[in-house]
This record gives C-alpha cells, sequence and structure tokens, in this order.
C-alpha cells in the first residue's frame, strides 16, 4: 500500500509541477481548451498564489511529503496530511467553480489524486488499527 500511496503522491507532484510551469509561462498553454476550461486563467488568478508562494508549489511540497510519510508508515501523520490536502483542495476547486467560473485541467486531476491518496491513507490507517485490536483480542 505504501508504495501505491507514494507512487500516487509523485504523480501529483508532477501535476503540480506542470501547474507551476503554467504559473510562471506566459506562453498559450495546451489545458487552455476553451472559455470553461483555461489553466492560464486559474493559474495566473490572484488565487493562485498565498503569501507570494504559487499554490502549485504548495501542491508539490504537500505532495512530497506525503510519499516520505508513506515510505516512512506514518500511517496517521499521512492520514491527517491527506485530509487537510483534500479540504485546501475543495477550497480550491470551491474558487474555480464560484469564483473564477473556469477550471484548470491539472487541478482537477490533482483533485482526483488527493481525494483517492486520502481514501487510501484512511484505509491504511484503520486498517492497521484494526490488525493492532485483532492481535491484541488474540493475545
Amino acid at each position: 500500500m505504501r508504495t501505491l500511496i507514494a507512487l500516487l503522491a509523485l504523480a501529483g507532484a508532477v501535476v503540480s509541477a506542470m501547474a507551476l510551469r503554467v504559473h510562471y509561462s506566459t506562453d498559450t498553454e495546451p489545458c487552455s481548451i476553451n472559455e470553461k476550461w483555461d489553466c492560464g486563467i486559474v493559474n495566473h488568478s490572484p488565487f493562485a498564489e498565498i503569501a507570494h508562494i504559487p499554490v502549485a508549489t504548495i501542491g508539490i511540497v504537500g505532495y512530497l511529503a506525503l510519499a516520505v510519510l508513506a515510505f516512512k508508515r506514518r500511517r496517521a501523520w499521512l492520514a491527517g496530511l491527506a485530509v487537510l490536502a483534500l479540504g485546501f483542495s475543495f477550497y480550491l476547486t470551491h474558487i474555480e467553480r464560484s469564483v473564477l467560473q473556469v477550471w484548470c485541467l491539472y487541478c482537477v486531476i490533482s483533485q482526483a489524486i488527493v481525494a483517492l491518496l486520502t481514501v487510501l491513507s484512511l484505509g491504511w490507517m484503520l486498517a492497521e488499527q484494526w490488525s493492532k485490536r485483532r492481535t491484541q483480542r488474540q493475545g
């Protein structure tokens, strides 16, 4: 499970790196599909930075932290960080839907990865707790 979670987290870091490239680019982006799907609008908006740090950079760091926690088998920390990341991702999705009214393909992919990471990490943590309880009852 840890390998799967770590690989998903690394995939998320790659997607965030692609969004970061858009953040600093002035070219027309391949993910600028139409007026409702445009990564450039999203990644150049005032919501694309927090304290002058690109949200995509925060994503890269967060995904790498999730990968490290998975490899170290820190299940509770992993699940906690994944839940926080999912909450932050929901906030960003709200900004895209309700404020900007434009979607970023990379952001949507990241949202799916974070949701999957959250489910897997919570499941992994609960499976460990269940296993420990079962072992204690048998012992």
